[in-house]
């Protein structure tokens, strides 16, 4: 799995944090969720746009930063 095609970084879009497929929704949103107890299926359920990769990519992502192997997210233009 790669989280090059799910995670987009848009500087008008949430202060230019890394979200999912140019969604408002942020990785940082997402591991919050994760952090507070809920599972995936009750995230899904809070929010139908994303899907299960998303999730799995916001992870992925993260434990790339944090291990400073990332590879920077493209950026969308409008």
């Amino acid at each position: 799995m790669t989280y090059r095609d799910i995670i987009t970084i848009e500087s008008g879009k949430r202060g230019g944090k890394p979200a999912i497929r140019g969604l408002r929704i942020t990785v940082e949103d997402i591991l919050k969720m994760l952090a507070s107890g809920m599972s995936f299926s009750e995230i899904i359920a809070d929010y139908p746009d994303l899907r299960e990769d998303d999730i799995k990519a916001s992870l992925l992502f993260a434990s790339e930063r944090e291990h400073g192997s990332l590879i920077i997210a493209h950026e969308v233009v409008a």
